[in-house]
C-alpha cells in the first residue's frame, strides 16, 4: 500500500514553502501563536523525504485547535485525530496530493520537544540523516499496509536518537 506521498530526493525549495505557509499561519493564528516552526524530513538539508511540509504551532491554550479549526479549513486544512492530549493535527492536501502536515501542541509538550530536539540532531549529524534517510526508503520499499505502518517502523529509531540527546 503507498504512503501519503512518494519519498523524493532533498528539494531546496521545501524551505520556501514553508516559510509561504508559515505567513499564512502566522496571519490566521495571530496572538494565539507562540511559536512556529519547520519540523519533519523537509526541515532537514540532504534529506530524502515526502514531500510533505511538516509544520509545528506551539500555543499555550488547549482550546486553540478547537477555536482554529475553521480558520484552518479556510486555509486549505482538515483536521486529523488529535494524536495525545495537547497534540491536535491538521493536514493540507492540493489536487488530492498531501502538501502540508500541521502538528498544533501546547508549549512544552514531550511530543513537540521530541520532534524539535530530532530535527536539530539530524541537521547536525550527516551520519544519522544519511541512516534515517536509508531507514525511510527501506520502510517505503518494503511497506505492504500504509502509512501507519511506515510510521511504526521509524519509530525505535527516532525514539533511540532522542533518548540518546
Amino acid at each position: 500500500m503507498a504512503l501519503t506521498s512518494k519519498i523524493t530526493g532533498y528539494d531546496p525549495n521545501w524551505p520556501c514553502l514553508y516559510q509561504s505557509e508559515a505567513l499564512r499561519l502566522r496571519q490566521a493564528f495571530g496572538p494565539a501563536l507562540l511559536e512556529i516552526h519547520h519540523i519533519g524530513s523537509t526541515a532537514v538539508t540532504g534529506l530524502a523525504a515526502k514531500p510533505e511540509i511538516d509544520i509545528l504551532i506551539l500555543v499555550h491554550t488547549n482550546d486553540v485547535a478547537e477555536n482554529m479549526t475553521t480558520a484552518l479549513v479556510d486555509l486549505g486544512y482538515r483536521r486529523g485525530g488529535d494524536l495525545s492530549a495537547g497534540h491536535s493535527f491538521f493536514k493540507r492536501d492540493v489536487d488530492g496530493v498531501r502538501t502540508h502536515k500541521l502538528h498544533l501542541c501546547l508549549a512544552g509538550h514531550e511530543k513537540a520537544i521530541e520532534m524539535l530536539k530530532f530535527r536539530d540532531h539530524l541537521r547536525q549529524d550527516s551520519e544519522a540523516r544519511d541512516a534515517y534517510g536509508r531507514l525511510k526508503l527501506q520502510l517505503e520499499q518494503e511497506n505492504t499496509k500504509g502509512i501507519a505502518e511506515y510510521l511504526r517502523g521509524k519509530e525505535p529509531y527516532i525514539q533511540r536518537i532522542v533518548a540518546g540527546l
